[in-house]
């Protein structure tokens, strides 16, 4: 993002020179070739309130046309790869998260996010044939080191009034997520998908990937995350165990010692009102040779999370080591006493069986494991839900390298895990 010159809000400015944009945009395409297939999924709009160029989270470039009558060529082009970079390192919902986390309301946070995500993209993305916008920022300025996320750089300085002089900077709800009153919104002409949105994200991450020594350190990090992106995965797993213990069916009970709103209409009845008790759960964990001692270890950990998703009622979840036997069903009250006996082979049909043996019977059925089993034919009477550890492609089987197992039936929820 680069400074507007003085006045220039005010100036009536002719026709948008699109013939000098695009020409801006093809050099900067030239000059980060990985870039391109998101530098041309940007759709321009015209805007006369716009200080200079913005993005909205849906993939939109406003673009003032005093602005690019102003700017040269070769710095037309930084900014276009500046504001780019601020949709693929999804700056906006990233702002909404920290702010979210961290209490940060109103515009002049807003501001700051701004101003931390310029930094993170501005340290490193000139050079090389792409020149320096005038009047883009930097961390130098705040004597802040380089090279640091915009998350580090939000906790590193406040507005105050020597930033007075950055106030201008707008790179529109792309960079920091708050809507402008000059963009088209989620239901405007031209904005990409969130589906659309990914696979642009996934296009450039290949392109880093496939020739990493011409992207500086900060993409090719970012190329790396974009193809295993870090999940909230005890999040998701707590989450899927409270969506199958919720479900139909499961822990529906009838009491009278709150009679039912219908009794009302049925004069001098008492009818019973449904309870919902809380669901029981047994935790099946995969205790063969090829699952690491580190893995059991999460194991416990994951168990302790399922215990939290279901109100901390330890006494309403059992454990069940499982290699390709399956052995006694620990309540989680012992938890940390169960021993997860095991190193042979694997075959949870057997801890399922167990799991379903179990008295008073479980609502959920938890499966911790790397995959390399085989599964029931049927589904289970519960709701089924397998924490998947992470295992690399290739060979399965040092001794079959045609082995590959089976994946989780489609009667579960799988959620990957670490």
């Amino acid at each position: 993002m680069t400074k507007d010159a003085p006045g220039g809000r005010g100036e009536a400015p002719g026709a948008l020179d699109v013939d000098k944009l695009y020409a801006a945009r093809l050099q900067a395409a030239r000059a980060r070739p990985y870039l391109a297939s998101a530098l041309f999924a940007l759709h321009t709009v015209e805007s006369r309130q716009v200080p200079t160029m913005s993005v909205d989270r849906y993939w939109r470039c406003y673009v003032s046309p005093a602005f690019v009558d102003r700017m040269p060529v070769e710095e037309l082009a930084g900014v276009w790869v500046h504001e780019v970079s601020h949709l693929l390192r999804d700056h906006h919902g990233r702002s909404d998260r920290v702010a979210k986390e961290r209490g940060l309301t109103g515009p002049g946070e807003r501001l700051r996010m701004n101003i931390a995500a310029d930094f993170e993209i501005n340290d490193d993305v000139y050079g090389d044939g792409l020149a320096r916008p005038t009047g883009a920022v930097d961390p130098e300025q705040l004597q802040l080191p380089p090279g640091q996320l915009m998350e580090d750089y939000l906790r590193q300085f406040r507005i105050v009034p020597r930033l007075r002089e950055m106030a201008w900077l707008d790179c529109g709800s792309g960079a920091d997520g708050l809507e402008r009153g000059w963009e088209l919104g989620p239901d405007g002409a031209h904005g990409l998908s969130e589906q659309e949105r990914d696979a642009v994200r996934h296009r450039v991450a290949q392109g880093i990937k496939g020739r990493p020594g011409n992207a500086p350190e900060g993409w090719q990090r970012w190329a790396q995350e974009a193809f295993h992106p870090p999940q909230p995965w005890r999040e998701l797993l707590g989450a899927a165990v409270r969506s199958a213990a919720s479900g139909s069916g499961a822990g529906e009970d009838y009491t009278y010692g709150r009679p039912a709103r219908r009794s009302v209409g049925v004069p001098g009845v008492v009818l019973p009102s449904l309870r919902r008790r809380p669901p029981r759960v047994s935790v099946v964990i995969d205790t063969s040779g090829s699952v690491s001692d580190a893995e059991l270890g999460s194991a416990l950990l994951e168990v302790a999370a399922i215990s939290h998703a279901v109100g901390g009622r330890r006494d309403l979840v059992t454990v069940v080591p499982c290699d390709a036997a399956a052995r006694v069903a620990h309540p989680l009250c012992r938890a940390e006493g169960i021993p997860l006996l095991g190193g042979g082979g694997t075959d949870l049909r057997a801890g399922f069986a167990r799991a379903l043996r179990t008295r008073p019977s479980p609502d959920v059925v938890v499966v911790l494991t790397d995959g390399q089993t085989p599964w029931p034919e049927r589904r289970p009477a519960c709701r089924t839900v397998v924490g998947l550890f992470p295992r690399s492609g290739g060979r399965w089987d040092e001794e079959d390298a045609e082995y590959v197992p089976d994946s989780p039936p489609a009667w579960a929820r799988v959620v990957e895990i670490g």
